[in-house]
């Protein structure tokens, strides 16, 4: 019995889950900014190798 209450008053696990968790959401919010990145930098190159393929003809 003296195990089972030792258990739950141990917050040692509760706090790695948390841990856990909240760099999960940190690594979900870096790689949806740097898809807004991605886009964007396509979204010029695609505009710089128009333009260039413009001023060549």
């Amino acid at each position: 019995m003296t195990f089972f209450k030792n258990m739950l008053r141990d917050e040692a696990g509760a706090t790695a889950i948390e841990y856990g968790l909240i760099a999960s959401l940190i690594a979900v919010a870096i790689i949806t900014a740097l898809q807004g990145v991605g886009n964007e930098l396509n979204t010029t190159f695609g505009k710089v190798e128009s333009d260039l393929d413009t001023a060549n003809n």
